[in-house]
């Protein structure tokens, strides 16, 4: 072969062609959810340049930024309908290119699983927490209290996720969901009423967690209906604000397992 100092356009070793196929695998994953030209591959010197003092230089933000697109998502989501909403739409409202976005999350419907996947990983850490803690009555009242800060901060996700069944094609989607809370359910349960605890103390516990959930969603379903409180007639239906209502839920679920504790 005669030697040239014209640069190969073409991959010329199997040892230095590893980062090659890395950025030409990303280009085909960037035209495969139709970027245009000018965005290329979210590799991630494009995150380091368009997401400044972010998790390039500092590890623990790349949460922060995760939950940021993660928020304004969800946003744009509720103004316009989860169809409706693109990833250019999400980039352009964070005022990042679309490649940014896609170093965090490649489609719409990974943003989605995120939402699910953060929720699931808070329970994960309450009922790690749970299980170091000794078996009594005021575990169980503080497992339900940080159970009521989760449901209450994920409010808005799980109005998302309900309001938008038929384009997430839900009913699996639900189901696959219903599965994942199952053992936490029953992991959550246990903790509450400590092990062989009787059918009715773990049916009462059991039953605290589903009215907690169910009254968070009501109260947030009533909080965003049109003309739910006229601030002109003194006697309308007030609703109560976060504080108030996780006071209100957290005595109903107390008065369910007050006899289901572990001693």
């Amino acid at each position: 072969m005669v030697p040239t100092n014209r640069p190969s356009s073409t991959i010329s070793s199997p040892r230095g062609s590893t980062g090659q196929v890395i950025v030409i695998m990303r280009r085909l994953d960037t035209k495969m959810d139709a970027a245009p030209p000018d965005e290329g591959p979210a590799d991630s010197r494009a995150a380091a340049t368009l997401f400044p003092h972010d998790e390039q230089a500092h590890g623990g933000r790349r949460g922060d930024t995760r939950a940021r697109i993660q928020q304004v998502a969800l946003e744009l989501f509720a103004e316009q309908g989860y169809e409706r909403t693109s990833l250019r739409e999400i980039a352009e409202r964070l005022g990042v290119t679309k490649a940014a976005l896609y170093y965090h999350f490649k489609s719409k419907e990974d943003i989605v699983r995120s939402f699910t996947e953060d929720h699931f990983g808070r329970l994960d850490a309450l009922i790690a927490w749970g299980r170091d803690q000794p078996r009594t009555a005021s575990t169980g009242h503080e497992i339900l209290d940080r159970y009521i800060t989760i449901l209450l901060d994920g409010s808005e996700v799980f109005l998302f996720l309900e309001r938008n069944q038929a384009s997430l094609g839900s009913s699996d989607g639900g189901k696959h969901r219903f599965e994942q809370f199952r053992p936490r359910l029953t992991a959550l349960v246990e903790i509450i009423t400590g092990p062989g605890a009787p059918s009715r103390s773990r049916i009462r516990a059991a039953a605290a967690i589903f009215a907690a959930s169910a009254s968070c969603m009501f109260v947030m379903h009533e909080t965003l209906k049109p003309g739910a409180v006229d601030e002109h007639e003194p006697d309308s239906y007030r609703l109560p604000d976060r504080d108030e209502l996780r006071k209100i839920v957290l005595e109903l679920t107390d008065d369910l397992t007050r006899d289901a504790g572990a001693a």
